[in-house]
Order: structure tokens, then sequence, then C-alpha cells
């Protein structure tokens, strides 16, 4: 790719006012927007899960704000299909010559940014209808295949508490999300400052910082940052070691029942070098690994009934791993 250093530069700096953009809107947060922008920029999908009030939905309304994107918004629920997400044909008759034919009408799907709120709440069928959409950013309806608008960036909300009227995702779903962020409560300070910014009359406005284009040319920009071959290999043992057998740490012969497969060492691969990008560096270090190891293995990884009874999480068996398999 041509691109000289004082633009790789700009765009660099871009990336600084995106986060200064987001920070008008979201008090704290900071590794939760830092993975979120790490996922815009390796090209993959976000799933976020975290209890309701904690800002997901906001961050990601901040999120195309700062962006000069394309966004839509679709609630979950039981009752919705999957014509809803991805359009329907509409019968249309020209009055000129009393002639009818089909014509396709795109649904929500079709935008830069979606935004799949509490996507545990549809039933497998609909959840199905984002597959196609998630990995070849295509529509296919009535036989002809429409392609989506690119960038296209899927961000997933999930309640992890409201179990009940829930389907959880299934494990090809879930394996199509690059990273699974996980919301956590704010501190207190952070918590204080949330009162005070969102209940006065003076409202935080996220100012527009960047263009569809800017998100192209650093998504190929990061496919060019560089990791070693000795990282290449770490993050290959680390992937296989996630795979029960006589070869895998004890932690993972007794806790894990399936482990990641290939994706996952694609999606870490990308997920370190966009981080290594984000943070102004060409060059991806073993730290970027380690910080996005759990992001990306924690919804791959399928756990025992021994885990759930000791109550052992899959942040853990990562943690694990991270202290057996030596770089």
């Amino acid at each position: 790719m041509s691109i000289t250093e004082s633009e790789i530069k700009e765009l660099l700096s871009r990336l600084g006012h995106l986060r200064q953009a987001i920070a008008q809107a979201i008090v704290g947060q900071a590794d939760v927007v830092e993975q979120l922008l790490i996922g815009l920029l390796a090209g993959g999908h976000c799933l976020l899960e975290g209890v309701p009030g904690l800002g997901k939905t906001l961050l990601v309304r901040s999120l195309s704000q700062a962006l000069e994107l394309q966004f839509r918004r679709v609630q979950f629920t039981p009752d919705l299909m999957p014509s809803d997400i991805l359009g329907t044909e509409l019968l249309e008759e020209d009055h000129g010559t009393g002639h009818r034919h089909f014509r396709f009408q795109p649904g929500p799907v079709f935008t830069n940014l979606l935004l799949a709120d509490e996507l545990n709440r549809t039933p497998p069928k609909t959840q199905a209808a984002l597959l196609e959409a998630m990995q070849e950013k295509t529509v296919s309806y009535a036989g002809v295949t429409h392609t989506l608008p690119a960038p296209f960036f899927v961000l997933a909300t999930q309640n992890p508490l409201e179990q009940a009227g829930t389907y959880p995702l299934p494990e090809a779903q879930l394996d199509r999300f690059l990273l699974h962020i996980r919301v956590d409560y704010p501190t207190e300070a952070e918590e204080h400052d949330i009162l005070k910014q969102t209940t006065g009359s003076a409202s935080g406005v996220v100012p527009k910082v960047m263009h569809a284009e800017d998100i192209l040319l650093l998504q190929k920009l990061v496919r060019d940052v560089h990791l070693g071959e000795d990282l290449l290999m770490w993050i290959t043992r680390l992937v296989r070691a996630t795979r029960p057998s006589d070869t895998s740490p004890q932690e993972v012969k007794t806790y894990v029942k399936w482990g990641a497969g290939p994706r996952a060492g694609q999606s870490l691969v990308l997920a370190a070098k966009a981080r290594a990008l984000l943070q102004g560096r060409l060059a991806a270090t073993r730290e970027d690994i380690i910080a996005l190891a759990a992001p990306v293995m924690r919804h791959r990884l399928l756990l025992s009934f021994a885990a759930e009874a000791e109550q052992v999480s899959a942040d853990a068996v990562v943690a694990a791993l991270l202290r057996s398999v030596k770089l």
C-alpha cells in the first residue's frame, strides 16, 4: 500500500481525536473504548456484555457520531423476524404498462455501523440472519446477493443477567465476533462524574472527526503492521493449547470442553496489530497479545461442567494459558 509517513502521522493523530470525541459523552471505560476501536481498525465485530445502565448503547451511538458513518440500531426482541433485519421484496406495479415486478427493499443491516441491541433476546432463526452479513459482508435474498456498504461493523450488546426469555448465542455466531468486551461498573469518581454530566442542562456533543475513507485506509494499514515470527509462533501455540489434549496445560484439561479454532489466532494477530497502531506503533509486541488474549478467546472456549461447578471463568483459563505457554 502506497502511503507516506506524513499521511500515517495524520491518520494516527485523528485516532487520538476520535478518543477525545468519544470522551465528550462517555465517562471512563478507557479499556472498553480502546477495545472497541481495535475491533473497528481490525475490521471485525464486537460483542459488548454488561448489566443494564452501563452506557453500552450510548458508547456505540457516540462512536457513530464521531465517525461520519451511516448508523442503524435494531432492538432485538423475541418476535423479530429475519426480514426485519435483512430486508424484504415488495411487489410493485408500473401504472403505465400494468406490469408487476418485485423490488428488494433493504433492511437496517445495509449500513456502516449496526447496533444489534440485546442480540440474545431474539430466537436462533433471526440470530442466524446476521451470520452471512458478519462473515461475508453480503446478504442473499431470493437468489440474489446484495453487497453491504464498506466499512461494515456490527456492535452487539447482551445482558448477562436476565436469562428468562433469552436465547444463548450459538458457538458459530460467537466465533464471528472478533472481541468479546466486558463492560464493568465505573469507579466511584467516574460514577460521580456520570451523575454530574448527565443530570444537568448541558449535554456532551460528539464532534465528527473521521470519515469512512479514513477507516478503510486504517484497516489496510493495520495489515501492514509488523508482527515478528516469534510472536506468531507464540499465538499459534496459545490457541492450540486451548484444545484439551495430552500436551495441554492442566487447567485446560480440567475446565475446557472445546477449545478455540484457527479463527481465534487470526483474530489475535489482527487485534494485536490494531492495538499497536492505535498506540502509534508500526510493530506489535508481547504486551499487545497479553492485553487482548482474554477479549479474543473468552467467547471461543466452551467450558466444562467442572468449571461451572467450581466457578472458574474463561478469563481464568486464559490467564493460566499465558502463564504456562512461554514465549
